[in-house]
């Protein structure tokens, strides 16, 4: 496991000062571009939805739809977009919570979840923790069990996993790489 975080680390690029003075974005899109550390990214969550039993991969928007899509098929499992509201059409659940300054809510298609499906929710990174929280809560209210929650990068400096460990309920939380 050592040689993949390796792997990520080296094409994860820090850019200064965006997208506001003082913050050091972490740019994944150096390691989508680049197809061995794509696939042992890909491959690393697949074996994680396999490992933990999931049914069903919910990727977060954005970028966890850039994840969780190839995941999902290389775990041989559906995929379900969680989105921000008003982006899905048809009937929804939507979920409300809270941000640093404000608040926002996701929605999923209530019919692609059932109460057999185990749900590993997918994304590239955990930081306050408020999305994936909210997903979690959301993936229970459509009836379906929480295998867990994998994401690339968990920004350790901030309280995302502080904010999750309740919500999480017993599941599993595996974050790739810790910055």
């Amino acid at each position: 496991m050592t040689d993949i975080k390796e792997l990520l680390l080296s094409r994860i690029r820090d850019v200064a000062d965006y997208p506001k003075p003082g913050v050091v974005f972490k740019d994944i899109t150096p390691l989508l571009a680049d197809p061995a550390a794509f696939t042992a990214l890909t491959d690393a969550l697949a074996e994680l939805c396999v490992r933990h039993g999931a049914t069903k991969v919910v990727g977060l928007e954005a970028r966890g739809f850039i994840l969780g899509a190839p995941v999902a098929v290389r775990a041989g499992l559906g995929f379900i977009p969680v989105r921000k509201a008003g982006k899905l059409p048809g009937a929804t659940l939507a979920q409300s919570y809270h941000l640093e300054y404000g608040s926002a809510e996701i929605e999923v298609h209530a019919e692609d979840l059932s109460a057999d499906d185990r749900v590993m929710v997918i994304d590239d990174v955990l930081a306050t923790g408020g999305t994936a929280e909210a997903a979690l809560h959301l993936i229970r209210r459509a009836g379906a069990q929480v295998a867990g929650v994998a994401v690339l990068m968990e920004l350790g400096f901030l309280p995302g996993r502080d904010r999750l460990e309740p919500a999480l309920q017993g599941a599993p939380y595996e974050p790739l790489l810790v910055v």
